[in-house]
């Protein structure tokens, strides 16, 4: 439904910004990295790096069943609509519901409304059930449940990783990269602490290879 989509919507992405703003503050203000394809040098050498790579895994599958749950979503809502009834109030206005809360909110209890609200109620069962059927058949709801279990496995797999301890630049980098990817929108955000994270995520890249060619 409408409702329990948004919610779950909002709460994922709710969920990340708290995981990110978590890792920062365990990570702490030590910037370290090689440049990206460094990362996966000396795994055997740096736990960290192993906790990075399930990390880095689990966070790609949860992108990848964000992407295919949204496709499917939007497949229903553009051949069945999102389940909703319409009600005609007394001044003519013609208000769409898309809930039975809020049928409740509208409509009111009242004697007097008995038939608009069991009318608007048949209405919206009828469009649920239609949507409930689509949703069997093209499997948008197994999709939400698989980004869900996805997105929970790679929150535990970053807290794994946050609480190794790295015992070289490039697992300190690792840590990093988690964060970027994890709490900025997009890859020039310019809110603070985006653009200085990712400063500092150039500065360590540039001085490992500097290092490497001495």
């Amino acid at each position: 439904m409408g409702d329990s989509d948004n919610n779950t919507t909002l709460s994922f992405v709710t969920r990340k910004r708290v995981v990110a703003r978590t890792a920062i503050a365990m990570v702490g203000p030590q910037p370290t990295e090689p440049a990206r394809e460094d990362l996966e040098k000396d795994e055997r050498a740096d736990p960290a790096l192993t906790a990075w790579r399930k990390w880095r895994d689990a966070h790609n599958l949860t992108e990848r069943l964000c992407r295919e749950q949204q496709r499917l979503e939007r497949t229903l809502a553009e051949t069945v609509g999102f389940p909703c009834a319409v009600i005609l109030q007394s001044n003519g206005d013609r208000v769409t519901l898309h809930s039975l809360k809020e049928l409740s909110e509208v409509v009111g209890a009242e004697p007097i409304h008995a038939a608009a609200r069991t009318k608007a109620e048949a209405d919206f069962a009828a469009h649920q059930a239609r949507w409930d059927a689509a949703d069997k058949e093209i499997g948008y709801s197994a999709a939400m449940l698989a980004e869900r279990e996805a997105a929970d496995q790679a929150e535990e797999l970053l807290k794994v990783l946050s609480e190794t301890p790295a015992t070289t630049v490039a697992g300190v980098a690792a840590k990093l990269d988690a964060v970027l990817k994890e709490g900025q929108s997009s890859e020039g955000d310019a809110e603070f602490p985006w653009p200085q994270i990712r400063s500092a995520f150039e500065d360590i890249g540039r001085i490992s290879r500097q290092t490497e060619q001495s």
